[in-house]
């Protein structure tokens, strides 16, 4: 499993000829680090009052949560794309092969086009958590809050680059449209926290 390479395991194998792991995974990873700091800023968080403590505790799973689930794709989206790959080398010799075939393709695209979609979703999440611990965190480690929202929004829009790549051979109109309106939907909102994030951390940071 890549999760569980060392990091330099996993650096190697990115940087070889081998097409996997590629974007998709690496913004799985990076969204799974905003996460962790995130939670780092929640452990370096201590002795606030009653209401900020439970925004602490509530933001602290979350982030634990969505880190778990990043983890995971960081895997799933090469086990996407090699079924995608695994289509296209099916036979086409008959009319009936090539049909089973461009079915098969046509299917693997939409799952490889739902898990990074999937994946921006959490980094969206990852974001808002980033923001709340900019908000009630320990002011040592507001940079280490800043970092975690940006990384989840630069792993937000590689996801996103994912499933419009992925998209593009889908020949199902209606769904194509639905993916690139969601998706637009989701680089809006995260440009919106991003917009805060900076301001927030610009006034606390400098």
């Amino acid at each position: 499993m890549l999760i569980n390479m060392t990091m330099n395991e996993f650096l190697t194998e990115t940087a070889s000829s081998s097409p996997a792991p590629g974007g998709g995974s690496v913004s799985a990873l990076v969204g799974a680090l905003g996460a962790a700091l995130t939670l780092m800023v929640c452990e370096l968080t201590t002795g606030k009052d009653d209401s900020d403590l439970t925004r602490l505790a509530a933001t602290k799973a979350e982030a634990s949560r969505l880190q778990e689930e990043l983890k995971q794709m960081v895997d799933r989206d090469t086990v996407v794309f090699n079924k995608v790959m695994a289509a296209y080398k099916m036979p086409k010799a008959s009319d009936a092969e090539k049909q089973v075939r461009s079915a098969s393709i046509q299917e693997t695209l939409k799952a490889a086009a739902e898990e990074p979609f999937r994946a921006a979703a959490m980094c969206l999440e990852v974001m808002n958590q980033a923001v709340i611990m900019l908000e009630i965190g320990n002011r040592n480690a507001a940079s280490d809050a800043a970092v975690a929202g940006l990384m989840a929004y630069a792993a937000l829009h590689g996801a996103l680059y994912n499933v419009r790549i992925n998209i593009s051979a889908v020949k199902d109109d209606a769904y194509t449209a639905t993916m690139r309106d969601r998706s637009q939907a989701l680089a809006d909102e995260a440009d919106r926290i991003l917009a805060n994030l900076k301001k927030m951390a610009a006034e606390i940071i400098g």
